[in-house]
């Protein structure tokens, strides 16, 4: 029976080139295998055959789909395919376009060196957005938090500082809100208590995802991870907004980690507008990488530490060209913020400090300990801050309102009788980093008949915040754990430094003082918080050079370089005694992204044959009708599918993308009225025949009589050169080259034959078996279980009786408790199929293999 063709291919044959959405790694390699070919640019420039501007049309459409995936991964290989047939599309169109007059050549080179600049002049452009957005919420967030401790007289809109502006013993235009305790103290509570609760509900109401620190999910999405939204404007727009509410909150969340989100968002929405970064992922990425290096630069006004922030936590890919733009990002952002000067003071951060006095070799055994004390800290903050995160996960998910709310609530009572607690952090950290000689005194700071009323201040202070930064980091509102840490850090830094001056004044004689010259301050206390803060933020992110020169940027003193690198080397070996990865890789667990972190080292020790999906669903060459691949698209969440010659010899083709698959059948369906039993064909032509070089092509009309006969020619869609390699080979290999390549989906091939295949879900799924696979027996985990039940009894119980008593109070009008029934999660996939792996030691990951 004669069977008319339908042929995706154009009608004029093109010579073969060395493409394919694989590349090269070893074509003399055992386990590799030869299904793997090279992605030269020279190959592709060599060759000068020109491109079909209406396949290429295609693949750009196809492109465009893909964007729109959510919650899938970038298969980089295939980007940079596409990326390199897309230079030479371009450079063909534009050497057709201005080599029609020799008049014109001006014009190409003013419009190549326009492309060529084209990055620099994003760059500058999201720079200036990132400073003038970060001297935008510096204000707002310090007027914020002094209205609710008062007003100023002479403009309501002025804060403290700028109402008080050259006052030199008091402030007559500032006043308190009224002249009772008690009063002052109902106001604070309630400022804080409305601030969250806004902050709250702009971000449910518009954007969830602006809850939250956001360094966790930007690094998937650096890596390639899809999360559609999460840099978007609407994200930009409530976290700018909710950001100052959530801080004036008295909350113990900080801005800096949020402003590397808002920061990366800029970048994201201003790169979108240029058609050179809308459709390819890789120089996107290099985008986010310099943006989220010039948010650290505007939060601590260090520029130089935000370039090594992206490097050391941000980026898995970070070439020299990328440090480059990070590094004018980071120069541009910081130069706006400097001139909008928002403290008038000159300074880029309100806890910048200037130390012009040496240390001595006899405190290197205090900043022993301060080290320690931020290895122990940042261990012991995540170990609980994670069993708060599954525990509000379980039982809180339907009401971030109120549990801002109420946090907010009992963190302004708790906090309000405490000195160092009241006032917002970063003002906080600028008291405690003060050296006492120069007329800076804070209620007696250092005054020496005050100092075991100090040290016990500072105590409780660092204890109660260490409580609330565990239940508070988190919460449905833009909040950060950079400041908190710090602010901690250096409240423990300052107790430690006055208990050594007043050692120092018990015993001035001692041989351990001899380095102390007399009649002059020998030991400095603010340099203690300081270095306590250096290492409490080290410890809650597992970070060290770029830590070492934030605080150094931070200072300007070149004396203190020396301590503060054996203050974040002692917290580092303490740190790695109890995990490795800071808070946001912990919490990028928590979540369950698929994220390899090329940092970690694997020693496993098994082939990967003992990860793979030994069964996949793979598709037949030839057979299937249309109707029966869409009941396979339809039965599945898969996103490509391996192509065998029949099932019977599972011999592999080649590997077929959801997208591809599901772009042609629609193509031919509607502009060719195929049938759904005509017979789909996947089988490429021989080698020595002609092929395009791209997986896509176009459909030129034809006139089908007889569709029941019909056969559809998927050819052009089907890579013949997937990833593939043997059973054999380690995981630790195949773990590396997703690391180093990012491919979406790695094939197992034994003599020709398809025996699986592996994704970076199914590696993270073993190592998370085999890193958990001794901690706890079910019986315990099964108390710590009814404990939750038995804490969660005790919360439900208070707030029914709560909210009984304002609905009485009200007479029904007010009540609470009532949550939406989905949660404003920030990691939104969650929620949507991507469950977490939990903290009971079970992989809860939706068992979709093939969906990366």
């Amino acid at each position: 029976m004669n069977r008319r063709s339908i042929s995706f291919s154009e009608p004029t044959p093109v010579p073969r080139r060395s493409n394919s959405y694989a590349t090269s790694i070893s074509r003399n390699s055992r386990n590799l295998t030869r299904r793997i070919s090279g992605l030269s640019t020279n190959d592709l420039e060599e060759a000068e055959v020109p491109l079909d501007p209406v396949e290429h049309a295609v693949a750009e459409e196809i492109a465009e789909i893909k964007r729109y995936e959510d919650f899938t991964t970038i298969d980089w290989v295939q980007d940079a395919a596409r990326e390199n047939l897309r230079r030479k599309a371009r450079r063909q169109e534009r050497a057709g376009f201005f080599d029609q007059k020799g008049k014109l050549a001006w014009r190409r080179t003013v419009w190549e060196a326009y492309d060529a600049g084209q990055g620099w002049i994003v760059v500058t452009l999201i720079g200036i957005a990132i400073g003038l957005n970060a001297a935008f919420l510096n204000i707002i967030t310090e007027w914020l938090s002094d209205i609710k401790l008062g007003y100023c007289t002479t403009a309501f809109y002025l804060n403290e500082s700028f109402c008080c502006w050259g006052a030199e013993s008091g402030c007559d235009e500032w006043h308190e809100w009224s002249g009772w305790w008690v009063i002052n103290y109902l106001l604070y509570i309630a400022f804080s208590t409305a601030f969250a609760f806004t902050s709250a509900r702009l971000v449910k109401s518009f954007a969830p995802y602006a809850a939250g620190s956001g360094i966790s999910e930007i690094k998937c999405i650096i890596a390639g991870f899809v999360m559609k939204g999460f840099l978007g404007f609407w994200t930009l727009l409530i976290k700018s907004i909710g950001l100052p509410l959530a801080i004036a909150s008295g909350l113990s969340v900080g801005k800096e980690g949020p402003s590397v989100h808002y920061a990366v968002c800029t970048g994201n929405v201003i790169s979108r507008l240029f058609g050179k970064y809308r459709r390819n992922a890789a120089k996107t990425r290099e985008i986010l990488s310099a943006t989220a290096a010039a948010g650290v630069a505007v939060a601590f006004g260090s520029p130089i530490g935000g370039v090594l922030f992206s490097l050391e936590e941000m980026s898995n890919y970070f070439p020299l060209k990328t440090m480059w733009r990070s590094y004018y990002c980071c120069l541009v952002a910081t130069a706006v913020l400097a001139g909008m000067n928002p403290f008038r003071t000159g300074q880029l951060v309100m806890f910048t400090v200037r130390y012009d006095r040496d240390w001595h070799y006899f405190e290197v055994i205090f900043y022993i300990l301060i080290g320690i004390f931020g290895g122990l800290y940042g261990a012991f903050v995540m170990k609980w801050n994670l069993r708060v995160q599954a525990f509000r996960k379980k039982y809180l998910s339907k009401y971030p309102i109120v549990e801002a709310s109420f946090l907010a609530l009992a963190t302004a009572i708790i906090c309000f009788p405490n000195m160092f607690l009241r006032i917002d952090m970063t003002e906080s950290m600028e008291i405690l980093f003060l050296e006492c000689e120069g007329g800076h005194d804070y209620d007696e700071l250092c005054d020496r008949q005050n100092r075991v009323q100090m040290i016990v201040t500072l105590l409780l202070a660092t204890v109660i915040r260490i409580a609330l930064v565990i239940i508070s980091y988190g919460c449905k509102v833009p909040a950060g754990i950079f400041v908190p840490s710090m602010a901690i850090g250096a409240s423990f830094g300052r107790m430690v430094g006055i208990l050594v001056q007043a050692l120092h004044e018990r015993f001035p004689d001692a041989a351990f003082f001899a380095a102390c010259e007399p009649d002059v301050p020998c030991i400095t206390p603010g340099t203690y918080a300081f270095l306590g803060a250096g290492a409490a933020l080290s410890g809650i992110m597992h970070l060290t050079v770029s830590v070492v020169v934030i605080m150094f940027e931070l200072t300007g003193a070149l004396t203190y370089i020396l301590p503060t690198m054996i203050v974040v080397g002692i917290t580092k070996a303490v740190s790695e005694r109890f995990g490795k990865g800071g808070i946001a890789d912990r919490m990028i667990w928590f979540n369950g992204f698929p994220f390899l972190d090329n940092k970690e080292e694997h020693t496993f020790g098994v082939p990967v044959s003992q990860t793979m999906t030994a069964h996949p669903t793979a598709l037949p060459a030839t057979g299937l009708t249309i109707q029966d691949v869409e009941k396979v698209l339809t039965d599945s969440k898969y996103q490509g599918f391996p192509i065998i010659e029949t099932p019977e010899s599972t011999v592999l083709i080649g590997y077929i993308g959801r997208t591809e698959l599901r772009y042609a059948l629609d193509r031919a369906k509607r502009d060719q009225l195929a049938s759904p039993h005509a017979i789909c064909n996947f089988t490429p032509p021989p080698s020595g025949a002609p092929r395009a070089s791209i997986t896509s092509a176009t459909l030129p009309p034809i006139d089908v009589e007889s569709s029941e006969d019909t056969t559809v020619d998927l050819s052009r869609f089907v890579d013949p050169t997937p990833l593939s390699v043997h059973p054999r080979l380690p995981l630790e290999t195949v773990m590396e080259v997703f690391k180093k390549l990012g491919p979406r989906v790695i094939l197992i091939e034994h003599r020709g034959r398809l025996m699986g295949l592996v994704t970076v879900k199914d590696c993270l799924k073993y190592q998370f078996q085999v890193e958990h696979a001794h901690e706890g027996s079910r019986e315990a985990l099964g108390r710590k279980e009814r404990q939750e039940e038995r804490v969660w009894d005790v919360m439900k119980r208070a707030g029914g009786w709560v909210g009984g008593r304002v609905r009485g109070l009200s007479g029904g009008r007010l009540r609470l408790g009532e949550g939406s029934p989905t949660a404003a999660s920030p990691a939104g996939g969650i929620n949507r199929g991507e469950r977490s792996p939990g903290l009971d030691g079970e992989v809860e990951l939706e068992d979709r293999r093939n969906v990366v």
